[in-house]
């Protein structure tokens, strides 16, 4: 099942475990996932003499992870493959104490002091990029608070309950009965979620220390990786406060324009990113969400939301844009079950059923050519009466004989049956005139906008909430400077982000010399 290369890939990475493990198959042997699962568990528990493989004869299907004999609150519904067979890896690793993606002390407090107990459950594709993240962020509550159970599910494996949850959208994670997220999801956000929704075990936050710098960098996309390093390399002490390092490009799947680079992956870049930021003397601190940013004479004040409180004389502001949202009747209350944001990961819930796309941008053009694949008819809906993508993506939809395109036309109202979406309201901009289209899913894919609401009472924005700078990426605000997607700069491309965080840092840097 596994070839030579990945599991000698595994042994190298298996090879410093100091605890036990097992592998807890909880399933009947006439399952239909059952042979694939005890193949796949035997390869990997030999690449390990810490690892043995257990049988229990259950009417469900589950692998239980157990370290030293003890369950860890962790199980795989499904067979470990696809994305997910990195967060079965990272899970064996995480229990050990290792793997990069565990946390720093400050937020492994904020996860160990959740209130339980809490069984979480997360509904997952094999083909979803955005699920790992999320899986593998519960798995580490789980390992982290002992009241926090984490079960990842293939919905493909498990039809019959998707269906009766309703649940159309990838990752959907519910906990003790509850939906409480859907999407895509970092660390900051999961566990802003989780305390919300059952508390913390202490009645106020923890009180940290002010902690100095030269420079804080806020935001950890292109922008922000380069505004820190470049900060960095001139001596200055500096700290990233990020939700995750990478930002929008962890959503990214495929990256063709980075010059120099022909082709890499949102993952593969943000985690590049991340090792630059670590090769430097960087403070980073991430899963954090900041919860105001305040300025005292000069010095920017930046206070996360686990009580954290950094200062610095000279602050970068980098935070990026978010995906816009329709904000009409319906979104909201069929978000997961027919409204989407990723036809990536959610296209395969509407195999042979009919969709519409809004945004007739290279996003919405891009997410109906791959829904084409999979689905019975696509319909492209663009408010302007042109399309705004790239003319191959164009030729390519036009071509491509189940999509249809409907220009000039505003999305009125998304409806359905009060579980799952049905249709949807359009109207024609030029006859004011309303129809209904119906579909079965509705994908939104109208742009990005900028993430700058925590600072518009400090610096200048314009009318999209785009910060105002100048050419070297200065805000009218003394000591604040900004890059990226956030700010008025033309083209919101990796590459531009890039240059402009590495502006924004010089800037700051001349303007520190200068006094």
């Amino acid at each position: 099942m596994l070839d030579k290369d990945t599991l000698a890939q595994v042994a190298s990475l298996f090879s410093s475990l100091k605890k036990q493990y097992t592998f807890r198959i909880k399933a009947s042997t006439s399952h239909p996932a059952f042979a694939e699962a005890s193949e796949m568990m035997q390869e990997l528990a030999s690449t390990s003499d810490r690892i043995k493989v257990e049988m229990v004869d259950e009417p469900t299907f589950g692998i239980e992870l157990l370290v030293n004999g003890q369950p860890q609150g962790i199980t795989f519904a499904g067979i470990p493959g696809g994305h997910e067979f990195t967060s079965f890896l990272l899970a064996v690793l995480n229990a050990d104490g290792i793997g990069k993606n565990i946390p720093d002390a400050a937020v492994l407090d904020r996860i160990g002091r959740i209130k339980g107990p809490i069984e979480l459950k997360t509904y997952v594709s094999l083909s979803c990029t955005n699920c790992p993240d999320v899986v593998q962020t519960l798995n580490l509550f789980a390992l982290h608070n002992s009241l926090i159970s984490h079960t990842m599910i293939d919905g493909a494996l498990f039809q019959e309950e998707v269906d009766k949850l309703g649940i159309a959208s990838v990752p959907t994670v519910i906990a003790n009965d509850k939906v409480i997220h859907v999407g895509r999801g970092d660390m900051a956000t999961l566990l802003n979620k989780l305390e919300a929704e059952f508390g913390s075990s202490e009645e106020t936050t923890k009180s940290y220390e002010p902690q100095e710098f030269d420079v804080l960098v806020v935001g950890g996309g292109p922008s922000g990786s380069a505004a820190a390093i470049y900060s960095a390399r001139k001596g200055l002490k500096v700290a990233m406060i990020a939700e995750k390092v990478g930002g929008q490009v962890n959503e990214t799947v495929g990256i063709e324009n980075m010059i120099s680079i022909p082709y890499t992956t949102g993952s593969e870049l943000a985690g590049s990113l991340k090792a630059h930021i670590e090769a430097n003397e960087i403070s980073l601190f991430e899963a954090r969400t900041v919860e105001s940013i305040t300025q005292e004479g000069e010095i920017s004040i930046v206070k996360a939301s686990s009580g954290e409180v950094f200062k610095a004389p000279k602050m970068i502001v980098a935070t990026g844009a978010f995906w816009r949202k329709l904000g009409v009747p319906g979104e909201k209350e069929y978000t997961g079950n027919g409204v989407a944001y990723c036809a990536h990961c959610d296209g395969p819930f509407f195999k042979d059923k009919k969709v519409a796309v809004i945004g007739g941008g290279n996003s919405g053009m891009e997410a109906a050519l791959d829904l084409a694949g999979i689905c019975s008819h696509v319909t492209v809906v663009e408010f302007l009466d042109t399309l705004k993508a790239d003319e191959v993506l164009q030729k390519k939809a036009k071509a491509t004989d189940n999509i249809d395109i409907i220009l000039s036309t505003a999305t009125k109202e998304i409806i359905g049956d009060g579980a799952k979406v049905k249709g949807i309201v359009l109207t024609d901009r030029e006859t004011k005139k309303d129809k209904t289209l119906d579909i079965d899913g509705v994908f939104v894919q109208i742009g990005l906008a900028a993430n700058t609401s925590i600072v518009k009472d400090l610096v200048e924005t314009n009318a999209r909430g785009e910060i105002v700078v100048d050419e070297s990426c200065r805000t009218k605000t003394k000591g604040i400077y900004a890059a990226g997607d956030c700010t008025t700069v033309p083209y919101k491309q990796i590459v531009i982000a890039m240059g402009e965080g590495a502006k924004a840092a010089l800037s700051a840097f001349e303007d520190r010399l200068r006094g």
